[in-house]
């Protein structure tokens, strides 16, 4: 599944095998936001996790910041 334009933001959702799983990759994620200084809206429900990416301070729009997320976030799972 690939990201969807919505509402002003990027979202996707993940399915992992486990919660563990899933777990570990909102870890990985973390880490790309903080290099970035951009974080997702993001949420787990045991093994989906479900993210919005969105630039508030653009006036909650699409930018490109957003697509560099989204971008290196499909690499953790590549």
């Amino acid at each position: 599944m690939a990201w969807s334009e919505t509402g002003g933001a990027l979202e996707r959702e993940f399915t992992f095998a486990s919660f563990t799983e899933a777990f570990g990759f909102m870890t990985r994620v973390a880490f790309v936001a903080e290099e970035l200084n951009h974080h997702p809206e993001w949420s787990n429900v045991y093994s989906r996790v479900t993210i919005r990416l969105t630039t508030h301070d653009e006036g909650s729009t699409v930018t490109d910041i957003d697509h560099t997320m989204a971008k290196r976030i499909d690499a953790l799972i590549e």
